[in-house]
């Protein structure tokens, strides 16, 4: 029983240095991140105030505090990955892994902590804190578009061609064209509609002075409808249904990290039907989903390096070539990310296979050096 105890409070104790360190780690990230988004907003500013704009310092330092969650978010693997190379360090400095190991007490057994520190970190980050994350930088976008006079459009754009929208409905699948876009994409001027039946072949073209997004339709203000076999015909309010909601589109004029982990399935499904794409989207979604095991993959990153620290020396050269690895793995993921995003591979495949992969061969290394 004693011995059991003993084993209790020594995964407790390791349980909270590894805690502690990473959480220690992440808001250093934290800092330094708002350090240099705030120098970013400032040179912004400078841009804007040589245009006539004039923004208040408090509301730069409130901008650069909402957008701050989801940037810090990217930089939890390396806090992760650090926190635990420190520990790892510190324990072989005291030689408490030493005694340890003549306890009988295995590498695995020592790492368990760490693993499960990185593991519910990595759900609780997704769980919790990336909706909160994804909330302050939507409100974040809202006020940096108000703040700096830009204002983005769902519809992709140019000032010669007008706005196209493909985009699916209860009626059947549309195209819409507009000569202005105005209020975010919710109000549009100079419209075009091609409105299709379930077969695809068209029904009716909708010439409109102006249109607004509600609740599953599009409000066509004195619009000409000319369907096929029939004279045109003059309505001074015209519905056209679709999947969109006025939500769904503020949300897209945003980047990809303003839309929460519970959120993001029902927007592809959305986005899809609207014929938008989503590929952005179902990469964050398998990012998020894969973070808790991205999360343990640093940590056996970092023991890979770390625990040959204390028993072959050259402490600063292996906490050196460990950040090294951990840096090599984040190319490796960016670079498959950049695949998916433009469609040379899955989603699914893009957030998986670095994990497997890394944690593979971090994995192979441990059980050569401690296992032989």
């Amino acid at each position: 029983m004693r011995g059991i105890s003993a084993r209790g409070t020594l995964a407790r104790y390791f349980l909270l240095r590894f805690l502690l360190a990473m959480l220690a780690m992440f808001l250093i990230c934290c800092f330094l991140v708002f350090f240099v988004d705030f120098i970013e907003m400032l040179r912004r500013e400078g841009k804007g105030s040589s245009s006539g704009a004039d923004i208040p310092a408090l509301l730069l330092v409130w901008l650069t505090l909402l957008r701050l969650p989801s940037f810090s978010e990217l930089t939890l693997p390396f806090a992760v990955l650090i926190g635990t190379i420190v520990v790892f360090l510190m324990l072989s400095r005291s030689s408490e892994l030493v005694v340890l190991r003549a306890a009988g007490i295995s590498v695995w057994q020592f790492m368990l902590p760490a693993i499960i520190v990185a593991f519910l970190l990595g759900i609780a980050f997704v769980l919790l804190y990336n909706p909160v994350a994804a909330l302050a930088r939507a409100e974040a976008e809202r006020l940096y578009a108000s703040a700096f006079n830009q204002d983005k459009s769902l519809l992709k754009s140019n000032k010669s061609a007008g706005a196209w929208l493909r985009e699916d409905g209860v009626d059947g699948p549309s195209v819409v064209h507009a000569l202005q876009v105005l209020n975010q994409g919710l109000e549009l001027n100079g419209v075009t509609v091609f409105q299709y039946d379930r077969d695809h072949r068209l029904t009716e073209r909708v010439e409109a002075q102006s249109a607004i997004l509600k609740d599953g339709r599009w409000e066509l203000e004195d619009a000409w409808v000319s369907a096929v076999g029939q004279e045109p015909a003059r309505y001074a309010r015209y519905l056209i249904s679709t999947y969109l909601t006025p939500t769904q589109v503020r949300d897209s004029l945003g980047t990809v990290f303003s839309v929460s982990f519970w959120e993001l399935p029902n927007f592809i499904e959305i986005s899809e039907r609207a014929g938008l794409p989503a590929t952005q989207y179902r990469v964050q979604y398998h990012l998020l989903l894969s973070r808790p095991f991205l999360l343990v993959t640093m940590v056996l990153i970092a023991a890979t390096c770390a625990l040959r620290g204390f028993r072959f020396g050259n402490v600063q050269i292996n906490a050196l070539f460990g950040l090294s690895a951990g840096f090599a793995f984040f190319v490796f993921s960016e670079i498959s990310r950049n695949f998916a995003m433009a469609e040379l591979t899955s989603a699914a495949a893009a957030a998986w296979v670095p994990v497997i992969v890394a944690s593979s061969l971090a994995l192979t290394v441990l059980l050569y050096k401690e296992d032989g």
